[in-house]
């Protein structure tokens, strides 16, 4: 069910429905006429549009293309369409597992040393070179609905239409910046940014011109809200608890020191939705109570409903210890996939108005997360280190008779490579300090001989949120070498993940593995000096 999405702004005070019955009548009514640009090109000229459709920290585990056993039991048919239809990317790979940095690499192909955006809550720079921008100027009609999280707005970027969540968005009732203002619109933010970017899409894109279409979810970010038609879609469902759930941190000294651990870290109230009694439906110590605030009464009251006999359920079974520790993972795991199977819905209505109006034949669909996410692997939800569920990061690109379907890319790729395939798929000039490469070659299954067998990684935010330790790293795809660093730390680890693949065992001081540890140092000074990155302790 869909809600109606009211403009609370005196700046915008029409009342939009989002009803099937709108839809219907909105979807069928006259497109304007077209928007002044270059002149018509011919279907040999044609320039193909880009899709980029990304959401906020989505694990690659929890897309059920990568086949991981949660993936399995709550699966994503639509995303799981621009794999099957395109290429999967099995070694992809974050700059810095972190939301605003993530995304200025991906905007600007550069690390955040070079971009200027390499921690949360820093200002991006919009007059710097981006690739929305340089299609912009090629001509390309550009749009961008959802999270920002850069800057406060995109102004600057030259986006023909936008429609930005308000910092890091609400999922009911958002509040959405627009040039003119902003507003809150009553629904929920994952059909809200779709149905923005249909409305784009079907009514006042110029078909005589190439597009850019930015959908970037808040979904499924913390703190997990799925929409009411999804809060009890997985109950009764049991994911299986990862094998180092209850990692003791041997030998891993910043490991043990995060601040992110689902069973000791994670707000019952805000994360998790728990409820102080029977029959209550006050929630735990709930810190961040604006989440729930911004619902209407009758959305709260069929929240606290659907919520109510799980929650009773919980508290009547008193759980303590190693048993509560399990509730709370699995609780994790409903209102997170609850949240992710929204998007998947997204992506479903975006491919088949492609589908409906032959658009896909010519549009290069790109699904991708800013990072990816721990899922219990160590105990953990949240990002930020170089292990590696939050450093690798789903990607799926369709582009119909240009990348083989359901095919599969082991090339080690990074979210610095995204602009400069874009524009050479595009003809569009880039940037000369670019410092990705594009993919072009490698989604059609010819990987070039000079191909970075190797990628960089380095987090900065530390004293941080969740007390991630500053580091940087190199990994080969098997061995992978972390340095830790800080006023509080100053660490190595290294691990060989063909033996070790849940990264438990670090191997730093084994004897039989210093000449590799050398040659991975040596590594990684080459890999600083190209994406000259002198920021913390130089490598010795």
């Amino acid at each position: 069910m869909r809600y109606r999405l009211i403009l609370l702004s005196a700046l915008a005070p029409a009342v939009i429905s989002c009803t099937p019955q709108a839809r219907t009548a909105r979807d069928a009514a006259p497109s304007p006429a077209p928007l002044a640009g270059p002149p018509r090109q011919t279907a040999q000229q044609q320039r193909p549009n880009i899709l980029f459709i990304m959401s906020d920290d989505h694990a690659y585990q929890a897309i059920s293309a990568y086949g991981s056993p949660v993936s399995q039991l709550a699966p994503t048919p639509n995303i799981d369409r621009i794999a099957r239809n395109g290429a999967r990317f099995d070694q992809s790979f974050v700059t810095n597992s972190l939301c605003g940095p993530s995304r200025a690499a991906m905007l600007t192909g550069k690390f955040g040393n070079v971009n200027g955006f390499n921690q949360n809550g820093q200002t991006f720079d919009n007059n710097q070179w981006t690739w929305p921008r340089a299609f912009h100027r090629a001509g390309y009609q550009t749009a961008f609905f959802g999270k920002w999280h850069l800057s406060h707005t995109p102004v600057g970027l030259e986006f023909d239409e936008w429609k930005v969540l308000d910092d890091q968005g609400e999922y009911y009732n958002p509040d959405f910046i627009t040039p003119q203002g902003k507003s809150r619109v009553e629904g929920y933010a994952t059909d809200l940014i779709t149905d923005f970017s249909l409305d784009w899409l079907k009514h006042r894109r110029d078909p005589d011109r190439p597009f850019v279409l930015m959908v970037h979810h808040k979904a499924p970010h913390r703190n997990f809200m799925p929409p009411l038609r999804y809060v009890q879609k997985y109950d009764g469902v049991e994911f299986p608890v990862p094998v180092n759930y209850f990692d003791g941190y041997a030998g891993r000294q910043a490991a043990g020191a995060q601040e992110m651990n689902i069973y000791r870290d994670m707000y019952e109230g805000h994360d998790l939705k728990m409820t102080t009694a029977v029959g209550s439906t006050e929630l735990r110590y709930n810190r961040w109570p604006a989440a729930f605030d911004r619902m209407t009464p009758q959305q709260r009251a069929e929240w606290d409903r659907l919520h109510q006999a799980s929650n009773d359920a919980m508290n009547a079974a008193h759980l303590t210890g190693r048993d509560l520790a399990v509730w709370k993972y699995q609780r994790y795991m409903r209102e997170y996939l609850g949240t992710v199977a929204a998007v998947d819905d997204s992506v479903g209505e975006l491919l088949d108005y492609l589908r409906e109006t032959g658009l896909d034949r010519n549009t290069i669909v790109v699904y991708t997360s800013d990072q990816g996410f721990y899922l219990g692997e160590h105990g953990w939800f949240d990002k930020r280190f170089m292990y590696e569920e939050s450093f690798r990061t789903p990607l799926l690109i369709q582009y119909p008779g240009h990348i083989p379907a359901g095919s599969t890319v082991s090339a080690m790729v990074q979210n610095i490579d995204y602009a400069p395939t874009f524009l050479d798929y595009a003809g569009v000039p880039a940037d000369p300090a670019i410092q990705g490469r594009s993919l072009r070659q490698v989604a059609h299954g010819d990987t070039p001989a000079d191909w970075r067998r190797s990628v960089y990684y380095h987090y900065y935010e530390y004293p941080g949120f969740h007390s991630v330790r500053a580091h940087y790293g190199v990994t080969d795809g098997r061995y992978k070498l972390i340095r830790f660093y800080g006023p509080d730390i100053n660490a190595w680890e290294f691990y060989d993940l063909a033996t070790d693949p849940h990264e438990m065992h670090n191997r730093i001081d084994d004897p039989a593995q210093q000449a590799r540890i050398a040659q991975m140092k040596q590594e990684l000074i080459r890999l600083r000096r190209q994406y000259r990155d002198s920021d913390g302790p130089a490598v010795h």
